[in-house]
């Protein structure tokens, strides 16, 4: 046993039978060992020189190394050596050139590399993250595309793969989609959380731009319709960091199995719409998850049906729908001008000269002031037209908005069948409306100023001499005309003189 290394059980059965009592005699011939062997273990059990076993002598000549000031001069030297290997033409043999022109006293190209090496590995250690049910959701789009055939044109229309992974139970969903850009990136994200039933705490895209307005490591700018979205589903954007894969390794690995299971079954058909590629790529995607682990009795299915789809949030009643946005300065009239369709909507007075957000769906226009919404209407896609709402305007203009033909014929009726006759009469004239109602406005209003019975009398006049406007009627009561008798006006008698024709002369 002379010169050989102990194992560190046997060290430790020689310091227990030390411990026991035995005399060295006992413990060599017990574990058929030198007395010298005992007595070497015995001396120095805790000496760091002490070989215990065959790892122990260099980890600890090793520990001592790397306790020096020389090593911790090495170490410090390792960031530098990181910057000048991301340099065109630079390696390893370089740095510990420059290494050892500043450090002549220092480790040699093996060592230096050696320590290197081992540097770089702790560098790149990683975490093992365990995933809770109903917690992530993970999104990614594959790097390879799929494609179909158009079949009015016969072009291969390319599209992309859209792919999201449940963080617990692992359930897959995936699609084509047209592009990745934010309508069919949304619309994405969409069809997969009602695929799944429910909403999880988070969703977590990669950085593309639909998602993540601007990357960064600690506080990215979210894409502000990707986050309405959120909201709406009530939960929670956390973007993975630029260019760290591994935050969303689940979803990364997923995409190198479904290369696997989808892109290699459907590699051989062809296809002639998008809709007939996505029922191909769902019947392999359900076969995908339905699939038992390897060496496990169970599938992705099966955890989420038992574990997963209870603990997620419930669907809102309606899908989200992808608003346009506008900044717009709210006008003396009280509307503001909605840009892609060119038509005006009213919000309330008091904002005048504000500039307020205007936020458009399908449906839908929603104007907002620092924050809060001021006036929700129906949109309208008619351009150069108003949609208003009475309560938005002031008392006096809120009286002229309700201004319309039945309101003036209703008015004239409640007077007299005569007024409302005219009034009507005054109303079919070609006239820009406005012109008409302020003319019906005025006439009606004469009641108060002369009375019930004059203003008939002055309709009927108008009426019979087929004159229907404000400026005649208000005439007529000012010079108190209105009860002029018709016949003694258009009565007169023929005038004989030899410079008029007459009309016999016109009829030869």
């Amino acid at each position: 046993m002379a010169g050989k290394t102990l194992e560190k059980k046997m060290v430790t059965q020689i310091e227990i039978m030390h411990n026991q009592g035995l005399k060295i005699k006992e413990i060599a011939r017990n574990l058929s060992l030198s007395k010298n062997t005992v007595k070497k273990y015995l001396r120095k059990p805790d000496s760091d020189d002490n070989p215990v076993d065959g790892e122990l002598k260099p980890h600890c000549l090793q520990t001592k190394r790397e306790g020096s000031d020389r090593f911790r001069t090495l170490e410090t030297f390792f960031p530098e050596v990181d910057t000048l290997l991301t340099r065109t033409g630079y390696n390893i043999t370089l740095a510990w050139e420059k290494y050892k022109l500043e450090h002549p006293d220092g480790y040699s190209h093996s060592q230096f590399c050696y320590y290197y090496q081992k540097y770089r590995s702790t560098r790149s250690a990683v975490m093992h993250f365990g995933h809770d049910y109903g917690d992530k959701l993970y999104i990614d789009y594959a790097g390879k595309k799929l494609s179909y055939v158009d079949l009015s044109t016969g072009e291969i229309i390319e599209c992309e793969f859209f792919l999201t992974v449940m963080g617990g139970s692992q359930e897959t969903y995936c699609r084509a989609t047209p592009s990745q850009q934010k309508a069919d990136f949304i619309e994405c994200v969409q069809d997969a959380l009602e695929y799944y039933g429910g909403v999880p705490k988070v969703l977590v895209p990669d950085n593309l731009k639909s998602a993540v307005t601007k990357a960064s490591r600690y506080d990215p700018s979210i894409n502000s319709d990707f986050m309405d979205m959120a909201n709406h589903y009530n939960c929670a954007v956390m973007p993975a960091r630029g260019r760290k894969p591994r935050d969303k390794s689940l979803v990364e690995r997923h995409v190198s199995i479904m290369y696997t299971r989808v892109y290699t079954k459907i590699a051989t058909q062809t296809f002639f719409s998008l809709a007939a590629l996505n029922e191909a790529i769902a019947e392999y995607m359900d076969i995908h998850n339905k699939t038992i682990f390897q060496g496990k009795d169970y599938s992705r299915r099966t955890l989420f049906d038992l574990y997963e789809k209870q603990v997620l949030s419930a669907l809102p009643s309606s899908r989200y729908e992808l608003k346009e946005h506008a900044i717009a300065t709210v006008m003396k009239n009280c509307h503001v001008r909605f840009g892609p369709d060119s038509h005006y909507y009213s919000v309330p007075y008091r904002y005048i000269g504000e500039k307020v957000k205007v936020s458009a769906t399908c449906n839908t226009v929603e104007i907002f002031f620092k924050g809060d919404r001021i006036a929700l209407h129906n949109r309208s896609r008619r351009p150069h037209q108003y949609t208003s709402c009475k309560d938005h305007l002031p008392s006096q203009h809120q009286y002229i908005s309700d201004w319309n033909p039945d309101k003036f014929i209703k008015w004239a009726n409640n007077i007299d069948p005569a007024v409302g006759n005219y009034i009507n009469n005054l109303l079919s004239q070609h006239l820009y409306p406005e012109i008409l109602y302020r003319s019906c406005s005025g006439i009606l209003h004469l009641e108060k100023k002369v009375g019930k019975e004059r203003l008939i009398k002055a309709c009927e006049l108008g009426e019979r001499m087929q004159t229907y406007n404000y400026r005649f009627i208000d005439r007529t009561l000012r010079n108190r005309t209105e009860s002029i008798d018709m016949e003694d006006v258009t009565e007169h008698n023929e005038i004989l003189h030899e410079n008029i024709r007459g009309a016999e002369y016109y009829k030869s």
